[in-house]
């Protein structure tokens, strides 16, 4: 809890006005001088959905940054940045993600947004992050959260294996595919949020990155899960790929607000 009060008192001595009509702010969710995150919210609202979107860079760079394709909703946008390899190992990057999120759902409802609509997506190392406390529910138990509250899970060209920084790290290297607890599809679950997975073109993306993630797919789809879907943006690298990758977001962000509204 104290790390929680301590990121609201910085996030109200840090909101600053821009040209777009919304705040940005900087808050700090940790003691580490990477634990901190851009938040992004429109100057109103209440109830708002909410995006965690963590930056890529390999797990061993990266600044948090938030796509200006999702500045035109009125989303709060909150991009954590996390310690990284290898100054630290994979369970660090793994704990600061869920400590970001979690500093989230504690937080955000004093700020317009509404915890019942927290979504979380990431770029890369990024989309790795987002699917590892997604899907393996321990990391934001021990948080008191539980997984299965988020609303919907994006991984952008994330790894689905466990990641090459780690394995290379580790004594392997990034064409040795390893599955093991680090890995997000050891972790499949059947009951986990929804689960949008979008990919570059397989001929231009990294290191195999959209067979990977076509394998994610399928084991989830077998193991029950009933809204997984994968998507291919082809002509697109894996860097080019963020951008048109945002409109399937917005659209699939949508549908789940629409699909939760039509429930209640």
């Amino acid at each position: 809890m104290k790390v929680l009060i301590s990121a609201l008192m910085v996030f109200l001595l840090s909101v600053i006005p821009t040209e777009a009509a919304r705040r940005v702010a900087e808050v700090k969710y940790g003691d580490h001088e990477r634990n901190r995150m851009i938040i992004s919210m429109p100057e109103e609202g209440k109830g708002n959905a909410v995006v965690v979107w963590f930056h890529g860079g390999g797990l061993t760079g990266g600044e948090p940054y938030i796509p200006e394709e999702l500045l035109d909703t009125d989303y709060i946008i909150v991009a954590p940045a996390y310690r990284l390899l290898p100054d630290v190992d994979i369970d660090a990057c793994i704990e600061d993600a869920a400590d970001a999120v979690a500093s989230v759902f504690g937080n955000i409802e004093n700020f317009g947004g509404d915890k019942e609509k927290i979504f979380v997506a990431g770029h890369s190392a990024g989309g790795y992050l987002a699917s590892m406390i997604g899907l393996d529910k321990s990391r934001l138990a021990k948080r008191g959260i539980d997984a299965n509250a988020i609303a919907g899970l994006f991984p952008v060209s994330g790894q689905a294996i466990t990641h090459y920084e780690w394995r290379k790290m580790t004594g392997g290297s990034d064409l040795q595919p390893t599955i093991d607890q680090y890995a997000p599809i050891y972790h499949i679950r059947k009951d986990a949020s929804p689960y949008i997975i979008i990919c570059g073109d397989r001929e231009l993306e990294l290191l195999g990155r959209y067979e990977e993630n076509a394998y994610m797919w399928r084991m989830m789809k077998l193991i029950g899960h009933p809204d997984v879907s994968i998507y291919e943006i082809g002509g697109h690298n894996h860097g080019d790929m963020v951008r048109p990758a945002m409109h399937i977001v917005k659209d699939h962000i949508k549908r789940l607000l629409d699909t939760k509204k039509a429930a209640r």
